[in-house]
């Protein structure tokens, strides 16, 4: 294909449309527009297919095909949900590809003679592949690796407008790492199994004292099960009126979401609380089966009451009182995180030594860490870690 024809097809890319906008498809689209010999526009062209190549390495073709293998498209999604591929979608889903793959094999030093430049030009590797059955091969695997942003993320959180952002650098907590409240895990660990099994899966509310690993529960699950295909969605307490639109835009897709509110609780009835009890209730849409609500609260009942809400001075306030309460009942499986014992906290301030490397008499170490929890308002898993965190900086100050 030539140059000129190549640069008309990439500006006009329609499965793949998305793509248009991508800055490097984009100064690829203006370097091979430019003509041939011209070695002024064909030098700027060039720098510019670099900046925009350089973020991500130097293999153009690589990074070419990633653009397209993650982008969230119309044949994407036929094939993850297997659905018929109509021959036209097909047949153009294939030229594109093609024009992508040929558009990411000329390496810059080809390109540097063709368009006669004298000057050093930024380098890039490149090579002739096959995008469509490489494209074909990656997409099959959807419903475990996702599409489009699930495919190059596992967390997300939700911003003002409800849109999705991927969180760059997510919390790599693991359940390895995690101690003790194994009874209460296993319960969390099995629903989260029949979500990614496609069985029915309760919305869970982990409820208990500060500092007992409930959050990091929900995280620890989230990257355990990431390679099976789910995905984490935190969404503010501020923002859960955004979750009835989120789970009609999850619904079709073939991975599996937990939507994670952290320390839930409310001040009055309004409108985030409706919302939620919406969710969790069930209205006249079907609830999506690849979805489940995990929340962590400190408070049995999500709804804060005071001795004048008691009172009140509405006429039937008893069906008021029983509405606040019974949300945390809408919940399918309450799981409670209760702070250790002594035993038990002093257990794991040695599972926590030995994970880190701690090498010291245990008794004092234990004598230690109890104090420490004193003075820390209470035992709970937190401050274990905490006064772990804390002696090991003592220990490497004291070793400057």
């Amino acid at each position: 294909m030539e140059k000129r024809e190549l640069s008309a097809c990439l500006e006009n890319l329609v499965v793949f449309e998305n793509l248009r906008a991508d800055p490097l498809v984009s100064s690829l689209a203006a370097l091979y527009a430019v003509d041939p010999g011209n070695a002024k526009a064909g030098y700027a062209a060039l720098c510019a297919v670099a900046r925009a190549l350089y973020p991500f390495g130097d293999d153009l073709t690589a990074r070419v095909f990633s653009l397209a293998r993650d982008d969230e498209n119309l044949l994407i999604k036929k094939v993850a949900s297997q659905e018929k591929i109509e021959k036209a979608i097909s047949d153009r889903a294939i030229f594109e590809l093609n024009v992508l793959a040929e558009a990411a094999s000329f390496s810059s030093e080809t390109l540097r003679e063709y368009y006669r430049i004298a000057l050093p030009v930024p380098e890039w590797r490149a090579e002739k592949q096959d995008f469509y059955a490489l494209y074909m091969d990656s997409a099959r695997n959807a419903a475990k690796k996702g599409y489009g942003i699930f495919a190059a993320h596992r967390v997300f959180s939700i911003s003002e407008s409800g849109a999705l952002v991927p969180v760059n650098n997510p919390d790599p907590q693991r359940l390895s790492e995690l101690y003790g409240y194994e009874a209460e895990r296993r319960d969390i660990l099995s629903n989260t199994k029949a979500l990614l099994r496609g069985l029915p899966a309760n919305n869970v509310l982990l409820y208990g004292d500060a500092g007992t690993g409930k959050s990091s529960t929900v995280k620890a699950i989230a990257n355990e099960f990431a390679p099976d295909g789910l995905r984490l969605i935190q969404v503010e307490k501020s923002l859960l009126h955004c979750i009835p639109a989120l789970l009609d835009n999850l619904a079709e897709n073939p991975l599996k979401f937990v939507i994670f509110i952290d320390d839930l609780s409310f001040a009055t009835c309004d409108r985030d609380f409706t919302a939620l009890k919406t969710v969790l209730e069930g209205s006249v849409a079907a609830r999506a089966k690849n979805t489940v609500v995990y929340a962590t609260s400190n408070r049995r009942h999500l709804l804060r009451e005071t001795f004048a809400d008691r009172r009140g001075d509405e006429l039937h306030l008893n069906d008021t009182m029983q509405e606040s309460f019974s949300l945390s009942a809408r919940f399918g499986l309450t799981v409670t995180f209760e702070k250790p014992g002594k035993a038990d906290y002093l257990t794991l301030v040695k599972s926590l030594a030995a994970q880190y490397g701690l090498a010291q008499d245990m008794t004092v170490l234990q004598r230690e860490a109890e104090a420490f929890a004193l003075m820390g308002g209470g035992r709970s898993p937190r401050l274990a870690k905490q006064f772990i965190e804390y002696k090991l900086t003592v220990l490497d100050a004291g070793s400057c």
